[in-house]
């Protein structure tokens, strides 16, 4: 702390590059280490990144709080929402530009594995930024001094020692948690590819806040699809268990079916008590499906789906720069099943009509051997008979999905109801007159293999040239990525970590022998066994947040520059 002091009142009023005389030192405090990991090179460049470590023994997390990986994470999770809450007492303006900022990357609703906070039995770390103090180029030292001997400090004992949080609210954050976790564990085993629990409230406040509407109806599950769970610290509870295969989601316009959808969505993460979600858990490999109508699609048969084209392209080996909105949809179910999917999420809303439907009338105007469209309608079955992937599908629009759909939810006034007789009763009184246009089987996945020279994240003279765009764009080298349809992504911090992920893959799987399924399974399980770190180009990475294989196959799918080989 001393040696701090010095080395801040020698280089006070000096140009910035003094600054440097701290990169990659530890300094020690009373209660902690701060490390000084990279220092920025001017005040209006990136935050320099910062790090605290404080030993278990002054820090004193019970060891039930991080017993297990679902509580560590849980656990981490916390800590930085109580960083990034506390450092906004802290940050503010110490000069010029990013001059004072303290700051971490501010959670959203959703718990996840970040990067920011490690817990061990011997240490908890907190990974900031910080922007160091300077009137343009010109150092103030007596600020930064104010700032890492004062604020930093302070930070610390406000928020990484457990005698100074709020115990109850830091194990109800860890708990709930633990059971969502739980909860979703036990879907597969009990039959079902989603759980809602009764009480919950899914409606949002608006497209662009995340948190619960106020005076949101509370969820209700009908009485032929309510089940019961026991969980490990919440106890019995009920609520509509979704099966396995094929499930629709019908109702009036504005009635909640899309609400109950997008839920669906975001239930492949765990939410923050008070979300209204916390016990909304899917498959942790459901994937929304949409139209994309402009994506790229590089090598993916998309013949189960769309044969043979106008001018004799062939769709086995599908390739195009610009897609229409069917062969889009295809590539994005294709391509997630690819990636290890066993639960397709699809709206009405935002799919492909001609993809989705062909009615008998146009049957009889358009004959099959004129359309090189099947539509989902007659694949769905097959999807799941073949393959075993169940599909949740928002439909308002067209009873023929009666005669595939094991399961109809009707959405009244925000509240379920299970029709599924009701539908099939009006299934056979109604018959469609359909042609069933799908064949024999649904047709086979085929692997592809990714090349690594097609993934170059040079930019000029640059290496590397990687970075998040908020959610919807990834810059990998000269390409811009496009995730904007990429619905599942939640965090910035995510799209940065899939751009590093990308460029780890590159290097350390990608041989140009194995599948892409197989390169996801090697990322993925680094991850889980040496943490996020195990992705970054450069040593503690304070801002990267866990994705999702999915998600990962996703922007690898959009990179315009990708090649495979079958």
């Amino acid at each position: 702390m001393r040696r701090l002091k010095a080395i801040l009142r020698s280089i006070d009023g000096k140009g910035y590059k003094a600054y440097k005389e701290l990169e990659r030192k530890a300094f020690q405090f009373p209660l902690f280490t701060l490390y000084m990991d990279h220092i920025q090179g001017d005040p209006f460049a990136a935050p320099s990144r910062l790090r605290v470590r404080v030993p278990q023994d002054v820090a004193a997390f019970p060891r039930d709080t991080y017993s297990t990986r679902s509580r560590e994470v849980a656990l981490r999770d916390y800590l930085v929402r109580v960083f990034a809450r506390e450092s906004r007492r802290y940050s503010r303006p110490r000069g010029t530009g990013r001059s004072g900022e303290i700051r971490i990357d501010p959670p959203g609703q959703e718990v996840l594995e970040r990067s920011a906070c490690h817990v061990t039995g011997d240490f908890v770390e907190l990974r900031f930024l910080a922007g160091m103090p300077a009137a343009g180029r010109r150092i103030l030292g007596r600020e930064a001094e104010e700032m890492l001997l004062g604020d930093v400090p302070a930070l610390v004992e406000r928020s990484l020692l457990f005698r100074n949080l709020d115990g109850g609210d830091l194990y109800r954050h860890i708990e709930t948690s633990e059971d969502a976790d739980f909860l979703r564990s036990v879907l597969k085993d009990r039959g079902f590819v989603a759980f809602v629990a009764d009480g919950s409230i899914l409606p949002r406040r608006s497209g662009v806040d995340d948190r619960p509407l106020t005076r949101g109806i509370p969820f209700r599950s009908p009485e032929g699809l309510r089940v019961e769970v026991e969980l490990p610290n919440r106890g019995r509870i009920t609520g509509m268990g979704i099966p396995e295969g094929i499930t629709l989601i019908v109702g009036g316009g504005f009635h909640g079916k899309s609400t109950l959808l997008r839920a669906l969505e975001r239930g492949v993460y765990n939410h923050i008590p008070g979300d209204g979600r916390e016990l909304v858990v899917t498959d942790p490999t459901a994937v929304k499906i949409r139209a994309e109508d402009g994506r790229s699609i590089v090598g993916v048969d998309i013949s189960p789906f769309i044969g043979t084209l106008p001018g004799g392209v062939d769709t086995r080996f599908f390739t195009t720069e610009n897609a229409s909105g069917s062969t889009s949809q295809a590539a994005n179910i294709l391509e997630a099943v690819e990636a290890g999917s066993r639960l397709l999420l699809l709206d009405e809303d935002t799919s492909a009509t001609n993809f989705m439907i062909r009615d008998r009338r146009m049957q009889a105007l358009i004959e099959k051997r004129h359309e090189p469209i099947t539509p989902f309608i007659d694949k769905v079955r097959q999807l799941y008979e073949d393959h075993g992937v169940s599909t949740v599908l928002v439909m308002g629009g067209s009873g023929d999905y009666f005669d595939v759909a094991d399961t109809v939810i009707a959405m009244v006034e925000y509240e379920p109801e299970d029709v599924t007789a009701e539908a099939r009763a009006i299934a056979g009184r109604f018959k469609t007159e359909r042609v069933m246009e799908g064949g024999e089987g649904f047709g086979a996945i085929k692997g592809r293999v990714p090349l690594p020279e097609s993934l170059n994240p040079q930019k000029g003279r640059r290496e590397i040239h990687l970075k998040a765009k908020g959610l919807k764009t990834l810059l990998f080298g000269r390409e811009e990525i496009d995730l904007s349809c990429v619905e599942q992504i939640v965090e910035d911090g995510q799209v940065l970590a899939i751009g590093y992920a990308l460029l780890y893959g590159r290097e350390r799987y990608m041989d140009g022998r194995r599948t892409l399924r197989e390169i996801l399974e090697g990322i993925e399980r680094d991850m889980e066994e040496k943490g996020l770190d195990v992705i970054s180009p450069f040593p503690y990475p304070p801002d990267l947040v866990r994705f999702r294989p999915q998600e990962l196959a996703a922007a690898l799918n959009r990179l315009r520059s990708l090649k495979v080989r079958p």
